[in-house]
This record gives C-alpha cells, sequence and structure tokens, in this order.
C-alpha cells in the first residue's frame, strides 16, 4: 500500500562520480536502512578509485535552494553534510538549515578525500565552525579533520579527547572523533558530549579499501536519527553498518576500492 509515513534524510554534499563516497554512498546507505533519501548537490567532482581530478562548485544560492526545495515539501526528519568545498556555500548552507530548522544534522567534516586530495578552501575552515558546528547534533570528525577544527594535533586517545572537548565547546550537541587511524586491534571512536566521554568499539577491519567509510558512517547515523532513534543508539548501529560495509569492500578500479553499504550482505564472496 502507498506510504507517507517513511523516514526522510537529506544529504547535502559532494557528487563522486566513481559513486564510493558523497551523495551516492550517503543514497545507497540511506535506501539499505529503509530511508527516503534526498539531495542537496554542493559541487561535482571527478574522481575514483585513482584519486580526485578536479571538482567544480555550484553556486551557494543553487545548494540553499535544494535545501529549501525539499525541507518545505516533503519535509527532512534528519539532514547530513559532507563536502561543503567553499567559505561562500557554507554560509548558504547554514543559512538555508536555520530557515527551514531540520530537527537532528550530523556534520561530517570534510577536509580531504581518502587519496589526499583537498575538498574544503583553507579559508573556509572558519566558517565551518562558527556557522555550521552550532547547528549540529552530531559532528564526525577523522583525527586530522578533528585536529583542523580544534587547532591541536591529535595523535592518541587523550588528545582525542582533548580535541573532542575543543569542538564541543564550538556548539554542537555531540562530537564523534574516530579512531580509525591510530594503531590498534580495534577501531575506537570517542563519543563526546556535555554528559562525558564513550568509547565506541568496533572491529578493525585489515583492508586498503575504505573509500567512503566517513560518508556511509555519517549516512547511517543520520538515518537512525531519522527513524527516531536516540543520539547514542544511532552512532552504535551507525558504526556497526559501517563495519559490515568494510567488511564487504569492493575490489574494483585500479586504486582505493570503495566500501559497501548497498548490496546484500549475502552477495558471492561477501562474509
Amino acid at each position: 500500500m502507498p506510504r507517507s509515513d517513511v523516514p526522510r534524510a537529506l544529504t547535502i554534499a559532494g557528487s563522486d562520480s566513481g559513486g564510493g563516497a558523497g551523495i551516492q554512498a550517503d543514497l545507497k546507505t540511506f535506501q539499505a536502512l529503509g530511508v527516503w533519501g534526498m539531495s542537496a548537490i554542493t559541487a561535482v567532482t571527478v574522481q575514483n578509485t585513482k584519486g580526485v581530478e578536479g571538482f567544480e562548485e555550484l553556486s551557494p544560492r543553487l545548494v540553499g535552494d535544494q535545501i529549501r526545495a525539499v525541507a518545505t515539501d516533503i519535509g527532512v526528519d534528519a539532514a547530513k553534510t559532507g563536502m561543503l568545498a567553499s567559505r561562500a556555500i557554507i554560509e548558504a548552507v547554514a543559512e538555508a538549515l536555520s530557515e527551514v530548522r531540520i530537527p537532528y544534522l550530523v556534520v561530517d567534516p570534510v577536509f580531504v578525500s581518502k587519496h589526499g586530495h583537498p575538498l574544503l578552501a583553507e579559508d573556509a575552515v572558519d566558517a565551518l565552525r562558527t556557522r555550521i558546528l552550532p547547528l549540529a547534533t552530531l559532528v564526525t570528525p577523522n583525527l586530522p579533520e578533528a585536529a583542523g577544527l580544534a587547532g591541536t594535533p591529535v595523535r592518541d586517545r587523550d588528545a582525542m579527547e582533548e580535541a573532542g572537548r575543543a569542538i564541543l565547546a564550538l556548539g554542537p550537541s555531540a562530537v564523534l572523533v574516530k579512531g580509525g587511524h591510530l594503531e590498534g586491534a580495534d577501531a575506537t571512536d570517542l563519543l563526546v558530549n556535555a554528559g562525558g566521554v564513550e568509547e565506541m568499539r568496533g572491529s578493525r577491519i585489515d583492508t586498503p579499501h575504505t573509500h567512503g567509510t566517513g560518508c556511509v558512517l555519517s549516512a547511517a547515523i543520520t538515518a537512525h536519527l531519522a527513524r527516531g532513534e536516540g543520539l547514542e543508539e544511532a552512532v552504535r548501529e551507525g558504526k556497526a553498518f559501517v563495519t559490515g560495509a568494510i567488511r564487504r569492500h569492493l575490489e574494483i578500479g585500479q586504486g582505493i576500492g570503495p566500501v559497501d553499504p548497498g548490496l546484500s550482505p549475502t552477495r558471492p564472496g561477501s562474509s
């Protein structure tokens, strides 16, 4: 029968022509988790498994109008941001989000691609801190991104906690500092909020094919928030989802293959 009660999630991010990250990964994740996915595209990238060859930004006005179009018609239960590219786009996104008042916002502060290519202008970091983070329910930086936002090096667990608290002071409700760049048998993230710090442990999958990991994690958390789950449970479920996606990675292309958020866990060759 027709439905009108489907959870609705919006991704505000760049397009990945290789399909492994950005809005493509986000929409696959939303679909896998039973959430209606919508998109506001900020930039179009030229990339594949070998890297990002270039990108072109959309106009800030067009980005903001995409957000308004879906929020004022279809409605948005939760949203996430990914690649925001420039200060002007960040300001346009912040203005639109302030107008439409989406209940939950997950901010994946994308600075560089998996291959190390810059995806955020240097002068945009301050705008990200002051315009977007205060609107966020959750910010999900990896260690380099946490260092960039907090302004201090992040190389161990204690520094992760310190950076998380510094980012929390910028206005979000919570910060998930991802520890995937650290060595160890487990992949441990730190969830930092006003109530304290909680470790989120997960299995470390031994593979170089991790393209799209951050996008899939933040999208999965967004999907669970859209479905009405609390923040801590959404983070736990999101981490479990991305661990499965990494385990089902695809060895396609000549470079860093993508994680698999959308195909069946029982596809041939998966475990």
